[in-house]
This record gives structure tokens, C-alpha cells and sequence, in this order.
């Protein structure tokens, strides 16, 4: 990691088997934990995803870290970062040499249309500020077929994306953390709108025909990419609409729905 960026992590706990390392630092910023706080783990008993979804989290296998960080903004001024962090890992990732990367709005990192990794955002505060986001990031470093039993989607690791020697965690983590730190930095002074264009280069679907699923209802249209909040645009039949991290699931049209998740996240 860069001098800079060390200087940033206040606190670093490193666990062999946690519940969650979302929940971890989430339960450590209710009693104060400061900005900068980062925490790893080998395994996670209760790893979630996005919408409530379980992830495998395979011990010693994938890289699974989250972290803390805290902003004057109000907690509705964050959403955007979920895009944040998927551009400035997948830009990690193609760093190392990863070709072929994609981004599947919100926060899902794809190689050759399968899962690689993922992020997870949580963020509280009060409604005018200040307010605190954690970050969850998970990648699927090196999985075997055993781990990925119990996922009804295709999956893809490291090992396959990159070959061998595959890069190692600690490196990959050191990486990531410094790209992280040095988005929250940028993201606190200037918002979304630099990060849109790496965003943009690895939009896995813009121009498709995708479908837009509702807790109620779903809705079908041609993707027109992200608007400068981050939601995403979708020309409809009724016109062009937006829709917003937390709301929605997106598919293309010949995707099913997605019951389990492969373990990246958090």
C-alpha cells in the first residue's frame, strides 16, 4: 500500500470466522469506531449480499473485507458510491490483468456474463448529517466446485479469470484498500461525477434489452447507462424512466430470477 493510504486505516482487525464483516464494523460505528476503520476475514458464518441474499464464504478461499468511513453529507448523499467502488476494483483487477471485466449495475463485478465479485454499501447518519458508510467488497479469489454447490448462478475466480500463479490475497486486499481509500478521499470532495466514465467502460449493459423486476411488478426496456446520481436509465415504452440502488433487480432478457449468490459479499 501506498504511504498515503496506510496513514488513512485508524484501525485494522483481521479475523478467522465472523458473522459478517459488514455487521462487524457496522456494530463498531454504533459505539464510535472511527473514519478509516477496516476489517478482514477468512470466513464469514452470515455472509449477505444485496436485497438480503446469503453468500458462500468459503474459509481461506476469496477475499472478503469491508470498511468504515465517515462523511458531513447526509446518508441519502452515498448512494452513488456502490458505482464507486465497482469501477475502482474492476480498474484493480484489470490493472493485474484481468481482460474482459464487466460492471452489472449496481454492484456486481462479471467476467465472461459470470459472477466474480461484488460490493455491498450500508450507510446511517442523521438525515442532514453527518452520517457513516461501510463498504463491503468481496472477490472470488480461488473457488472449487464443492464451495459452488449451492449456487444457482453461474460463477467465475481469480484463478480462472487471471491463471496461474493466481494473485495473492494480500496483495489483492493491499490494492483494493488503497483504490478504496483514495475514492472515499475523491468522492468526499468531488461526488460521483468523476468516476462515471471508469463506471461507463465497463457497463455490462448498456444498449441491451433488459428487465427491470419490482417488488410487485417488472418492467422491460433498452439500458441507456447511469445518469450522474448513478441511477440507472431505461427506455421504456412509456419513455425513459430511472431507477435507484435498493428498489430494483436488474436482468437481460434471457436471464432467470437469482435465489443464491456466489460468495463475495459481506
Amino acid at each position: 500500500m501506498s504511504p498515503a493510504a496506510r496513514r488513512m486505516i485508524a484501525r485494522l482487525k483481521i479475523h478467522g470466522e465472523i458473522d459478517s464483516t459488514n455487521r462487524a464494523l457496522m456494530r463498531e460505528a454504533a459505539t464510535g469506531a472511527p473514519s478509516g476503520t477496516l476489517c478482514l476475514a477468512e470466513c464469514q458464518s452470515a455472509g449477505r449480499g444485496r436485497l438480503g441474499r446469503a453468500w458462500i464464504s468459503p474459509f481461506g478461499s476469496n477475499l472478503y473485507l469491508s470498511m468504515l468511513w465517515r462523511y458531513s453529507e447526509p446518508p441519502a448523499a452515498l448512494g452513488g458510491f456502490s458505482l464507486v467502488a465497482g469501477a475502482v476494483v474492476a480498474d484493480v483487477l484489470r490493472r493485474l490483468g484481468a481482460e474482459g471485466l464487466a460492471l452489472k449495475w449496481p454492484n456486481d463485478l462479471l467476467w465472461d456474463r459470470r459472477k466474480l465479485g461484488g460490493m455491498l454499501l450500508e450507510a446511517a447518519g442523521e438525515a442532514q448529517g453527518p452520517s457513516l458508510l461501510v463498504v463491503g467488497i468481496g472477490i472470488n479469489v480461488r473457488m472449487t466446485p464443492d464451495h459452488g454447490r449451492a449456487i444457482d448462478q453461474p460463477w467465475v475466480d481469480l484463478a480462472e479469470v487471471l491463471g496461474e500463479p493466481v494473485v495473492g490475497r494480500n496483495t489483492l486486499a493491499a490494492l483494493i484498500i488503497d483504490a478504496l481509500i483514495d475514492a472515499f478521499e475523491r468522492f468526499g470532495r468531488e461526488g460521483l461525477v468523476p468516476f462515471l466514465s471508469l463506471w461507463d467502460g465497463f457497463d455490462a449493459f448498456r444498449g441491451e434489452q433488459a428487465r427491470i423486476l419490482l417488488a410487485d411488478r417488472e418492467i422491460r426496456g433498452r439500458v441507456l447507462g447511469i445518469a450522474s446520481d448513478g441511477a440507472l436509465r431505461l427506455d421504456t415504452a412509456d419513455g425513459e424512466r430511472r431507477f435507484h440502488a435498493g428498489e430494483v433487480s436488474l436482468r437481460r432478457e434471457d436471464e432467470g430470477e437469482v435465489r443464491g449468490e456466489v460468495g463475495d459479499e459481506q
